[in-house]
């Protein structure tokens, strides 16, 4: 009975091994993965989105938060070139600090894919994002129709010099610039928080405005807040991504609207071409995902 024991118990030790050893060989390849920040929402889905592809397709991801700072990304490439992924896919905290990263991954010989902001400099296999021109044109076409010509508003950058926020900037003057009068236009670096104080200070000085666009849905909703605060009701506040609680709180009408974006589909595009890449397949510069106004 002993004998028969030790066996069996032997015998799912090897199991045990072969199957380890099975999972980890029957990996196609890994994915290294540098995102800008997992402090907000919209990134942790696009993230998610990475993850789940990834899985489905049999790839490991190696993900690295850069927690908004330039130079935690760039050692999180270097770190991630040291463990010889087979390419990276890049959400740039700055595009044009990112260039330094991506330079020494093609020196390396990894393949990039930028995501959601693109790169200034270095070579990018392909991009993957929205069109943020077209979403800032839609938030100032719809800003414009709430508030009239004329009229009194802010804007919340998003962190300076990030590709997000000089396009969703661009395309919001295309709408307004000769139609509405922007009466200050200050960084919150795409946080809460920094949407609260902020706003908090630009209606000290400008207490007459009537609308508020916000480069992403975390400053619009510190902007929600500062307005409720002060008992404000009549200025309307836009935002960009469409995350959760912005939605909820275009449903309780506290925001005007918010423009959605689809990270998770980002996340999900990124791990498709960055594999088609891996294949030898030719892709697009630039992959395009969908916009809608969400009101």
């Amino acid at each position: 009975m002993k004998k028969f024991l030790s066996l069996t118990i032997l015998s799912a030790f090897v199991l045990l091994a072969v199957t380890g050893c099975f999972g980890k060989d029957d990996k196609k390849g890994t994915i290294g993965l540098s995102v800008s920040t997992l402090n907000n929402p919209f990134f942790v889905d696009l993230k998610d989105g990475v993850q789940e592809k990834a899985d489905e397709l049999g790839y490991e991801v190696i993900v690295y938060d850069a927690q908004d700072d330039s130079a935690k990304q760039l050692n999180d490439v270097e770190d991630l070139i040291s463990k010889k992924v087979d390419i990276i896919i890049i959400n740039p905290t700055d595009s044009d600090a990112v260039g330094t990263a991506i330079t020494a991954a093609n020196e390396a010989g990894i393949p990039i894919v930028t995501v959601d902001r693109s790169a200034n400099s270095g070579e990018v296999a392909t991009h993957v994002a929205s069109d943020n021109v077209k979403g800032g044109r839609m938030a100032g076409e719809y800003l414009l129709e709430l508030v009239g010509e004329g009229a009194k508003v802010l804007e919340l950058q998003g962190v300076l010099g990030a590709s997000a926020t000089v396009d969703r900037g661009q395309g919001f003057h295309e709408a307004v610039d000769g139609k509405l009068n922007v009466v200050a236009s200050k960084t919150a670096n795409f946080n809460r928080s920094e949407g609260l104080s902020v706003t908090e200070d630009l209606l000290e000085a400008h207490s007459d405005v009537k609308g508020i666009f916000a480069h992403n849905d975390e400053m619009a909703l510190g902007a929600v807040q500062a307005l409720a605060a002060k008992n404000i009701t009549d200025v309307v506040v836009i935002g960009f991504d469409a995350t959760d609680d912005a939605k909820e709180a275009v449903e309780n009408e506290t925001m005007a609207a918010t423009v959605a974006q689809q990270p998770k589909l980002m996340g999900t595009l990124s791990v498709e071409f960055a594999v088609k890449i891996l294949l030898g397949e030719e892709v697009a510069d630039y992959i395009a995902v969908d916009l809608a106004l969400v009101k």
